[in-house]
């Protein structure tokens, strides 16, 4: 956009938005409900921790790369340097990978991740590699322009290649990440809001988790009450995502230059892997707080414990069985082959008998049934079942692979896309090659629109959800939390662009009942992404929780969508003002907040919004639109939303 734009726009957003710009993450002390109580927007804090592969990795070693023009140096980036990872693919994945068993650093190479906020807006920095590896730039940039403090935006970068319990004892990294919550209190004199996207959640419920162990029990709840003030989980894996098994068994490349089989040697290095893993909404594992107490800390596994529903269903609360794979048949059912024997020739072997298929549900891939299955087919399951037992099933704070119940934080905002065509199950058979290219993928079922459908076109039997995941994670993983609100809901649905509330539908206080999906019955209009508020009518004294569902928002692409930060920006804004009168923000109206809002109505000729925008031209704008901005006279922009 070109800079003569923004003079005369600056003005307009220093005087309507100015309140915004305080008080969004940067948020408020106010007196009772005083009208004239008056904003102290040093408050609030964000703190922000990104997904998997969403924060940069740098070399902490030398390495010479031979046959190359590029070596790496302490600092260098590793994850991610498009560049050296085309013309030195071995060095770099020396710099990636971890041993499997222990999850330390190859011999010659090790990484570490980056710090600060760099370390997360854009993976691969450059004029063409950085708008393609961008992720949370767009989400700083929105905080730049309405005023936020650059001390009120922390970033809290990790390892996302190590498991829970790895990321505490090689980089201490939940003692640091209780250190900044305290830090960002000292600091700003105000709890901080947490943004966690994709695994992020999961890092951050293994916190709260890790917390409750690390302090005395009575204060838990207190210092939860002190340090944060909101929890806004985006794209959460709840009860984990099937493109981890994928990944798994037969590679996914994420769209980098590398072949699907060197995608899964790195992949399956990773301990962070199985964190992702699917897994059954019907079982739970043990109390771990009151084993602390009663049997002494670390060494006993998680005993896992299955409702009967999950003996009675057919696929663990998900859509189908999540893996279907061909084995070579054997005359003697007691006894595999050697895996010499199945990579000499996997072929003649199916050739003497039909190979058998078998199938795994959520419940079958958590628990370790799946891997331990092929373990003589697959010379990598071995490694993964070691994972498994070692690093969630023995975890000593908590088994990931488990339900989340609503975490004791006082507001709660979980937040992911629907309607797009997600992957839910897979059909594998034997390539004739060696690991790590063993098992190809012959068919794949996917979710869309409340429908399974296969890509070979074949039927599918299953039960398919009430609505189609964000193309990453399917809908029964992302929408568990609406188990999180309260026993009466309210239920508004309203288009994502700015409207004027005539396509607005609500429907008040519906029973929700634990263990059933809130379905809502209201229309849709063509070709119109609506964004569908779930918000609690009952619940606990002073906790507040709401789902918001986002028509065809992406999981990778959700953090930079401009109307997740409005909604975000307008949702605080509310909370944290003296004369707001409603238990959550209005959604009867949508208006521009900045001039990029604003737009030209080519059917009316004018600006749209009118009462907002209006057409004022500046020497270099290129098209109508751009000529169309806020109206000076917008300061009381926000009052309406109260």
């Amino acid at each position: 956009m070109p800079r003569r734009r923004r003079r005369r726009g600056d003005l307009v957003v220093a005087a309507a938005l100015a309140a915004l710009a305080t008080v969004a993450l940067a948020a408020v002390g106010v007196d009772g409900g005083d009208g004239g109580a008056e904003f102290d927007y040093r408050k609030l804090s964000g703190i922000i921790i990104p997904g998997f592969a969403s924060t940069q990795l740098r070399a902490w070693s030398v390495l010479d790369c031979p046959y190359s023009p590029f070596d790496f140096n302490p600092l260098d980036s590793v994850w991610l340097d498009t560049a050296k990872l085309f013309s030195a693919v071995n060095c770099w994945l020396k710099c990636m990978l971890l041993e499997p068993y222990n999850q330390t650093d190859h011999p010659e190479c090790k990484s570490r991740p980056d710090s600060g906020l760099s370390a997360i807006t854009e993976l691969d920095p450059g004029y063409i590699t950085g708008p393609l590896s961008s992720v949370w730039k767009e989400w700083v940039k929105w905080c730049v322009e309405f005023g936020i403090e650059a001390n009120a935006i922390i970033a809290v970068p990790y390892d996302w290649r190590l498991p829970p319990s790895m990321l505490e004892e090689r980089d201490l990294y939940f003692h640091k990440l209780k250190l900044t919550f305290e830090i960002a209190l000292k600091l700003r004199g105000g709890p901080s809001l947490v943004f966690a996207h994709s695994m992020g959640n999961n890092v951050f419920r293994y916190f709260l988790e890790w917390l409750k162990l690390e302090i005395a029990p009575k204060h838990y709840i207190k210092w939860l009450d002190e340090h944060i003030h909101a929890y806004f989980a985006v794209g959460a894996p709840l009860l984990g995502s099937t493109e981890a098994v994928r990944a798994a068994l037969s590679g996914t490349t994420f769209g980098l230059p590398v072949s699907e089989g060197t995608a899964r040697l790195m992949f399956n290095a990773f301990g962070s892997s199985l964190w992702l893993m699917p897994f059954s909404k019907y079982c739970k594992a043990d109390n771990i707080y009151w084993k602390h107490f009663f049997e002494g800390k670390g060494g006993c596994p998680h005993r896992q414990q299955c409702d009967e529903a999950e003996y009675i269903s057919d696929y663990s609360g998900w859509p189908t069985d999540l893996v279907n794979i061909e084995v070579p048949s054997v005359r003697d059912m007691g006894a595999y082959p050697s895996i010499t024997d199945i990579t000499e020739d996997i072929t003649s072997s199916m050739e003497c008998g039909k190979p058998t298929l078998l199938s795994f549900s959520a419940r079958e891939v958590s628990d370790g049934t799946l891997f331990k299955t092929i373990e003589d087919y697959d010379p990598q399951s071995k490694a993964l079942v070691y994972q498994l037992e070692k690093y969630y099933q023995g975890d000593p704070v908590l088994n990931p692979l488990t339900p989340w119940e609503r975490p004791p934080i006082k507001n709660v905002f979980c937040i992911y896309g629907i309607d797009s065509k997600t992957e839910v199950g897979y059909y594998f058979a034997p390539s004739g090659k060696p690991y790590p290219d063993n098992w190809i993928i012959t068919d794949i079922i996917y979710e869309f629109e409340g429908s399974l459908i296969s890509r070979s076109g074949n039927s599918v039997s299953g039960k398919p959800n009430n609505s189609s995941g964000d193309g990453t994670v399917s809908y029964n993983s992302l929408s568990w939390c609406k188990n999180w609100l309260g026993p009466k809901v309210n239920i508004t649905r309203a288009p994502q662009a700015e409207h004027d509330g005539s396509d607005l539908q609500t429907i008040m206080n519906v029973d929700r009942h634990n263990g059933q999906d809130v379905r809502p019955n209201m229309t849709r209009a063509p070709n119109v992404k609506y964004i569908t508020y779930y918000e609690d009518a009952e619940s606990l004294p002073g906790w507040r929780t709401a789902v918001w569902e986002l028509d065809k928002a992406n999981h990778r692409n959700i953090v930079r969508t401009p109307v997740l930060m409005r909604e975000l920006w307008l949702e605080m804004w509310h909370d944290m003002h003296p004369d707001s009168k409603s238990k959550f923000v209005t959604k009867a109206f949508r208006g521009p907040l900045r001039n990029e809002d604003c737009r030209w109505d080519y059917g009316k000729a004018r600006c749209g919004f009118p009462e907002h925008c209006e057409y004022r031209y500046i020497f270099g704008d290129v098209h109508l639109g751009m000529s169309c901005r806020l109206k000076n006279t917008s300061t009381n922009l926000l009052q309406q939303y109260l």
